[in-house]
């Protein structure tokens, strides 16, 4: 059996090893960054939260905080929404979206938890998560999901202007959803030049929907995680969703 002291020392080095990961990343980050010309503080640092418990969660938090970063949570499963009612995680202030693959019956969830929502990727998803923010009486972010790599196994729009301006349009009529930007997964292969291509590809249909729309506050991109978060930073990303690369393995 571990004394307090014991545990006070487990949780200080736990503490230890997640600083320094999250100093890797946000290096990697500012070196890619640099090499757009841009200012990595701009970009926004999502915790990919999935079977991650609150104090590893408050810890990278407080983190990103003290080195004046810009964070926000992000969870993938509507089932996890309510470990962050924990004291050490509600009403902190920080943003928090919800970034996995959206079921109707869930929608409800989704709305009371998440500001923003990254996933919608079909009709029937806007439709849901309207009428659940209407009942609320809250308005709520939405990104657009576009299938960029064209890989049967994810979920998104065609990556044409022709296929995600329509979803734009409706969102834009919406009283209560509130189209921000764009959201993709890069292409899952070990080809850096398949991964720019998918990325670069939403920052291009961005632009081109933003035009096509009127719709001038369509500026969000979020695009690279853990393995690819360079490529992405160096394509235009806004926010990128790092997971793994700050936490750790996750657990079996």
């Amino acid at each position: 059996m571990t004394s307090p002291a014991d545990d006070s020392a487990l949780a200080a080095e736990h503490r230890e090893l997640l600083a320094a990961r999250l100093d890797e990343v946000l290096a990697r980050l500012d070196d890619a960054a640099a090499r757009a010309g841009r200012d990595s503080r701009e970009i926004t640092v999502l915790l990919a939260t999935k079977m991650r418990t609150p104090p590893e969660i408050a810890v990278a938090i407080e983190l990103l905080r003290e080195r004046g970063r810009r964070v926000a949570v992000g969870e993938n499963r509507a089932q996890e929404i309510s470990k962050h009612a924990d004291p050490l995680l509600a009403d902190n202030g920080v943003p928090r979206h919800f970034i996995g693959r959206l079921q109707t019956n869930k929608a409800r969830d989704v709305v009371a938890f998440a500001e923003t929502i990254h996933s919608v990727d079909r009709d029937g998803i806007a439709d849901a998560l309207e009428r659940r923010a209407e009942t609320a009486g809250v308005q709520r972010d939405v990104l657009v999901q576009v299938n960029t790599s064209g890989e049967e196994s994810k979920g998104g729009f065609a990556p044409t202007a022709e296929a995600i301006a329509p979803m734009v349009q409706r969102l834009l009529a919406s009283p209560v959803l509130r189209p921000v930007g764009l959201m993709t997964i890069g292409a899952n292969t070990s080809d850096a030049g398949a991964v720019r291509d998918s990325l670069q590809l939403l920052r291009r249909l961005r632009d081109a929907v933003r035009e096509q729309t009127g719709a001038e506050h369509l500026a969000e991109l979020s695009m690279g995680m853990s393995g690819d978060l360079e490529i992405a930073v160096e394509e235009g990303a806004t926010i990128v969703r790092v997971g793994s690369a700050i936490f750790g393995a996750r657990p079996a």
